[in-house]
C-alpha cells in the first residue's frame, strides 16, 4: 500500500523529546454548561476562528502551519499553504456570521493573496510551505522543495469561494475577487501530468525534479486536486487522468463494508479505512449532497466514512479509556508516541493509538449531526478544562492516558469552521458549486449533482 507524504514525513517534522499534559499549570477555561445547540456551534466556530484571524503569520496573514501555546514563537513564520486554503474559507464564514468585521478581513485577504502573488511558484503551483517573511519556499523534506499540486487544489478550492464571494461586492472587493481568478488560473495543471501521463503527480522540483514519482492514486484526499485540473480554463487535465491514475481504471471500487455499511471505494487501494481528514479536505467547498459519478455516491462514501469511525470508537475494540458516543474521532494529528513523547500520526482503525482527534468529529457534522454535537458538548462540557485552549479544542488527547497536546495544526483547525457551516447554512458547498469552472470540470470527469442540477 502505498502511503501519502504526510503519514512519511510528519512523524520526524513533528518529534520532540518532551511530553505535552493534562495538568500544567495555565489558565482555566471554564465549562459551557448553558449554551443550545446553536450558540455551541457559534462558539466552537468562533473559537476555530481564532487560529486565523488572532495567530496568524503576521506578515502574509495566511496561516501558520502550527501553533504551540506554551512556545508560541516556534515555527512563526512557517506558512502552510492547504492550511492558508483552509484558513480563506474559515474567514468567509467569518465574515458572513459577523465574527471579524467585514472591512478588516477584506484588508487581511488582500495582504494574503498579494502575498501568494509574490510567493515561490512552481509551474504555477505553491510549495507545501513558504516562508511567511519573504514567500521564499521552505523545504517539507529532503528532496520535496518545489511545487505541491494537493497543497495548490486545497488553497484553489478556497480562492474559488473568495472570488464568488466578493465578485458582486464593492469595487475594493471586486478587486479582491479577481486576484483569487487570476492567481488559481495560474496553476499549470497539465505540467504535473510529466509530460502528458494519464495521471497526477504530487511534486515537481527545479531541483530534483520528479524524484518522488509520487502519482495520484485513489481514494484518499486528493479527489479535490483532479476535480481542480478538469476545471481549469487555462491549463486543464482531462477525463483520462481522472479514469486511468485516480480511480485505476475501475480498481478504485471497493464491494466490502464496515459495520454493515459499504465502504464504496477502496481506500489507498487497500479495502482498510482511512481518517477522516479524507472525508474533509476535498469537501470544504466541494459539495457530496447528491453528487455521484460512475465510481461512487460520494455521501453515501463520506458519510459511512464518519459513521464507520464513530462506531469503531464507540464500539472500542481496543479497549482504550474513554472512548464512547461521546468521544470519538480519528484522523491525522498530532500523537502520543510510546514513550510519551509528542508525534504526529495517521489514526485510523488499523492505526488506532488511543488518541481522539476533535477536528474529526467536528468536521464531520454534516455527516453525522447528532453524533458531532455529542462531541462538540463532551468538548466543551465535560472536558473544557484541559481541552479548550486559546483556538478551541487542542489538537489531540488520550483520555486513556490523560494526555492533551497543547498545540493546533493549521489544517486541523482549519476544517472546523466550514464544514460545521457547511452543516448549518451549506454556504461554501453553495460557493464552489455555483462557479461554472467548476460546474464543468465536475461534467468533464463524468460526475452528476442532484441537489446543484447537473
Amino acid at each position: 500500500m502505498k502511503i501519502l507524504k504526510l503519514f512519511i514525513l510528519f512523524p520526524f517534522i513533528f518529534s520532540c523529546g518532551c511530553s505535552d499534559s493534562s495538568n500544567d499549570s495555565s489558565p482555566v477555561v471554564p465549562p459551557v454548561t448553558t449554551l443550545t445547540d446553536e450558540e455551541l456551534m457559534d462558539k466552537v466556530q468562533k473559537d476555530a476562528l481564532k487560529y486565523f484571524w488572532e495567530y496568524a503569520e503576521t506578515n502574509s496573514k495566511l496561516a501558520r502551519e502550527r501553533y504551540h501555546v506554551d512556545n508560541p514563537s516556534l515555527d512563526a513564520n512557517l506558512v502552510t499553504t492547504g492550511g492558508s486554503g483552509f484558513g480563506l474559507m474559515t474567514l468567509l464564514v467569518g465574515i458572513e456570521r459577523g465574527y471579524v468585521p467585514r472591512g478588516e478581513a477584506v484588508t487581511r485577504l488582500q495582504t494574503g493573496l498579494n502575498f501568494l502573488e509574490n510567493a515561490d511558484r512552481f509551474h504555477g503551483a505553491w510549495s507545501h510551505w513558504i516562508n511567511g517573511t519573504n514567500g521564499d519556499v521552505v523545504p517539507f523534506g529532503e528532496d520535496d522543495n518545489g511545487g505541491d499540486l494537493v497543497e495548490t487544489a486545497f488553497l484553489c478550492q478556497a480562492l474559488i469561494c473568495v472570488r464568488e464571494y466578493f465578485k458582486d461586492g464593492t469595487a475594493e472587493e471586486q478587486a479582491l475577487a479577481q486576484k483569487a481568478d487570476t492567481l488559481w488560473k495560474g496553476v499549470d495543471w497539465s505540467w504535473y501530468t510529466r509530460g502528458g501521463q494519464n495521471v497526477l503527480y504530487w511534486h515537481w522540483s527545479p531541483n530534483f525534479e520528479w524524484i518522488k514519482n509520487f502519482k495520484l492514486e485513489g481514494y484518499n484526499e486528493c479527489l479535490i486536486t483532479y476535480v481542480m485540473a478538469a476545471a481549469s480554463p487555462t491549463h486543464p487535465v482531462g477525463a483520462a487522468a481522472y479514469n486511468q491514475g485516480w480511480a485505476r481504471s475501475g480498481a478504485i471500487v471497493n464491494p466490502a463494508s464496515a459495520y454493515g455499511m459499504p465502504l464504496v471505494l477502496k481506500y489507498n487501494g487497500t479495502s482498510s479505512v482511512g481518517p477522516l481528514f479524507w472525508a474533509h479536505y476535498s469537501y470544504l467547498g466541494m459539495d457530496p449532497t447528491g453528487l455521484s459519478d460512475q465510481y461512487a455516491d460520494y455521501w453515501q462514501l463520506t458519510q459511512n466514512h464518519s459513521k464507520i469511525i464513530y462506531n469503531f470508537c464507540q464500539i472500542n475494540p481496543n479497549g482504550w479509556n474513554g472512548y464512547n458516543e461521546k468521544c470519538w474521532g480519528l484522523t491525522a494529528s498530532y500523537s502520543r508516541n510510546n514513550d510519551g513523547s509528542t508525534g504526529y500520526s495517521a489514526h485510523q482503525p488499523n492505526n488506532d493509538k488511543g488518541v481522539i482527534s476533535p477536528t474529526a468529529a467536528l468536521s464531520s457534522f454534516p455527516y453525522t449531526p447528532e453524533e458531532s454535537k455529542r462531541a462538540l458538548r463532551h468538548f466543551y462540557e465535560d472536558r473544557a478544562e484541559t481541552l479548550i485552549g486559546v483556538a478551541g479544542p487542542y489538537d489531540a488527547f488520550s483520555p486513556h492516558h490523560n494526555w492533551v497536546t497543547r498545540r493546533y495544526l493549521a489544517i486541523d483547525q482549519g476544517t472546523i469552521v466550514p464544514m460545521i457551516e457547511n452543516y448549518r447554512t451549506g454556504m461554501l458547498w453553495e460557493l464552489f458549486m455555483n462557479a461554472p469552472e467548476i460546474r464543468a470540470g465536475l461534467q468533464t470527469l463524468g460526475f452528476h449533482s442532484s441537489k446543484h442540477g447537473f
